[in-house]
């Protein structure tokens, strides 16, 4: 039998094989695209449920004994069972659980058990995708015209990946979140002062500001309405600030926090502190705008040089090169017709 013909190849990859798998992903996309729109989520029934367990946990703190409270905290089996498999193979450091937990929390999840699971997943992903990878690329390989040095690279960037990808994850829920808290707080600090200056005290205050910029900005509601949870159930107040600070991974939040807490220490005006300060998170907001405008000439150089200039040539430059090929051959540039 004849060997039938290998397809058409590009840095050692089979294109057939690499566009049937682009279509599958460009298949499913629209599916999911379809079903997110098709779907009706309620984006309050979220951070409601999330705000109402923190009261009762922070009510349960104050009302109960030490032995009882610890009987109301939700526990999960399987961050259980991870926890006791890392204990016992002395993979759990206070240090790191505290630091993955605070860019959970950076990120919007409450639950702080789920710093177990993230170290569980640095454990187990890279000798999961580094077994699959040894399995196809050296047990079947699938890939025989590779060389040893690209299945040794395929091999050590899904293990890296698998290493890194939870982290990348996290931080890139951080990233996100951040972004979109730095858009709203000079709105939310304006509110603030209206509110000051209405005669609220600070923590309806905050409850006001939450519901106001609730549906416009959610994950800045969530924050300032976690924050007047805290300073209504806690003992200290400078505590609540202190976690707001906590959860958000901004200077300017900080800087909010701080004047917070000298407000409430010193007795100084707060809508006034509140005022200068919104004035300098617009300022920066609009410097940062303009620094990315100054940016986009030196960043649209790359893409005129490899897309854009390129087909501008071959479409002024073609039709001449064409009739000077022709010349050259000796052929006729306008054969006759019939």
């Amino acid at each position: 039998m004849l060997d039938q013909p290998a397809g058409p190849t590009l840095l050692g990859f089979d294109l057939t094989v690499v566009g049937t798998l682009l279509s599958v992903v460009a298949a499913a996309s629209t599916l999911l695209a379809i079903y997110s729109a098709v779907t009706i989520r309620d984006p309050m029934a979220k951070r409601v449920k999330s705000l109402n367990a923190r009261r009762e946990q922070l009510k349960s703190g104050i009302v109960t004994t030490a032995r009882k409270r610890q009987s109301l905290i939700r526990r999960n089996e399987t961050t259980d069972r991870m926890g006791a498999f890392l204990g016992k193979a002395r993979m759990l450091q206070d240090s790191q659980i505290k630091e993955i937990q605070q860019k959970l929390a950076q990120a919007g999840i409450r639950n702080k058990e789920w710093a177990v699971a993230v170290v569980f997943a640095r454990l187990v992903a890279p000798i999961v995708l580094g077994g699959l990878a040894a399995l196809v690329i050296y047990g079947i390989d699938y890939f025989p015209q590779w060389s040893s040095f690209k299945k040794f690279a395929g091999f050590a960037a899904l293990v890296i990946g698998g290493y890194k990808g939870p982290d990348l994850f996290i931080q890139n829920l951080v990233t996100k979140r951040t972004d979109a808290i730095r858009k709203a707080l000079p709105d939310a600090l304006d509110l603030l002062v209206i509110c000051a200056e209405a005669g609220l005290t600070v923590d309806a205050a905050f409850e006001r500001v939450s519901r106001e910029l609730g549906r416009a900005y959610p994950e800045l509601g969530d924050e300032f309405s976690m924050t007047s949870i805290e300073l209504s159930f806690l003992t200290e107040r400078r505590q609540a600030f202190e976690n707001l600070a906590y959860r958000v991974n901004l200077d300017a939040v900080k800087g909010v926090v701080t004047t917070m807490i000298q407000t409430e220490r010193y007795g100084t005006p707060l809508a006034s502190a509140l005022r200068v300060l919104s004035a300098e998170f617009r300022n920066e907001r609009m410097m940062r705008a303009e620094e990315k405008a100054a940016r986009l000439p030196a960043i649209m150089t790359v893409p005129l040089i490899l897309f854009i200039l390129p087909t501008l040539f071959v479409v002024i430059l073609g039709p001449a090169a064409c009739s000077i090929a022709d010349a050259f051959s000796g052929g006729d540039p306008h054969p006759p017709k019939g």
